[in-house]
């Protein structure tokens, strides 16, 4: 198989997947989701994936129909499925299946996954950035599928012919991506915002931060802003997929490029630990 669905026990290839009409997904965008790379059919840091989902449950009083040892099994078992070991792991949990009302009705949620075909990024490449002004809710620490706000990000960077948009609040506070977490490299210190209600706490971020205190770098989990992002020595960008990228451009003028050779260290640590931990230990079965 090239891709695959799976609802609620169902599986098949993505295009022939149905979905109830009444899923308050369809209404409400009610539900949270998270996701992981998958290399030689190992998904990397699966438990902490799983364990920031049902965080996202919790905080939105979804119920998931199932454990966590329970979702894992199921993860592990579908991505054996595709013809590729190097995958893009997708799951999320919607609050269920109902006549559209804003009230809910208490019961479990439907539990969707879907897998693709895809690879990690190297970081190797730089990229290129626009800053816009976070205008999204304060339930950013969560990962919804309430991603209208991060899809229009996303496009203006697109037609902007950039990677990603940065986002910063009113006053200047910079938080986060669109899709990714942002980080600042300054006088041989790595600072990245903190884990509240603005930022998702990331998985590729919290890897980072490890990554740092076991090189000896200085980590601080602190505000920084619009002017300190354009005076760092390098930007980065993280995200399951793009484990660790550095940005050259942000609003068409040339940033960072001060600190190559901390940010080098970074990127080739951080690639081999994903790396070695998704070294082959499964076998394809039919």
């Amino acid at each position: 198989m090239k891709t695959l669905g799976y609802y609620n026990g169902k599986c098949d290839e993505l295009d022939k997947m149905t979905i109830p009409f009444n899923d308050r997904v369809c209404f409400f965008g009610d539900g949270v989701y998270d996701a992981a790379p998958a290399r030689n059919y190992n998904i990397f840091a699966i438990d902490e994936h799983i364990d920031r989902f049902f965080n996202s449950a919790a905080i939105l009083d979804i119920k998931i129909p199932m454990s966590k040892a329970e979702l894992k099994e199921l993860l592990e078992k579908l991505v054996l499925k595709l013809d590729s070991g190097d995958q893009f792991v997708y799951w999320q949990c919607t609050r269920g299946t109902g006549i559209r009302n804003h009230k809910y009705t208490e019961g479990s949620g439907n539990l969707w996954v879907m897998l693709k075909e895809g690879g990690l990024d190297d970081g190797l490449t730089p990229i290129k950035c626009i800053s816009l002004e976070d205008k999204r809710f304060e339930y950013c620490n969560c990962k919804t599928l309430n991603l209208l706000p991060s899809v229009l990000y996303a496009e203006r960077a697109e037609k902007a012919g950039c990677a990603e948009s940065i986002l910063y609040r009113h006053d200047g506070r910079v938080t986060e991506c669109a899709h990714s977490n942002c980080h600042i490299l300054k006088d041989g210190k790595l600072i990245t915002a903190p884990t509240d209600e603005f930022i998702l706490p990331g998985i590729a971020r919290a890897h980072l931060i490890r990554m740092c205190k076991k090189l000896g770098i200085a980590v601080s989990e602190s505000h920084y802003y619009i002017d300190d992002l354009r005076n760092a020595d390098e930007i980065l960008v993280t995200s399951s997929s793009n484990v660790c990228l550095r940005v050259r451009e942000l609003d068409g003028e040339e940033v960072g490029g001060k600190a190559p050779e901390l940010f080098e260290l970074l990127r080739s640590r951080l690639y081999e630990e994903i790396i070695g931990a998704t070294e082959l230990r499964h076998l394809k079965t039919a």
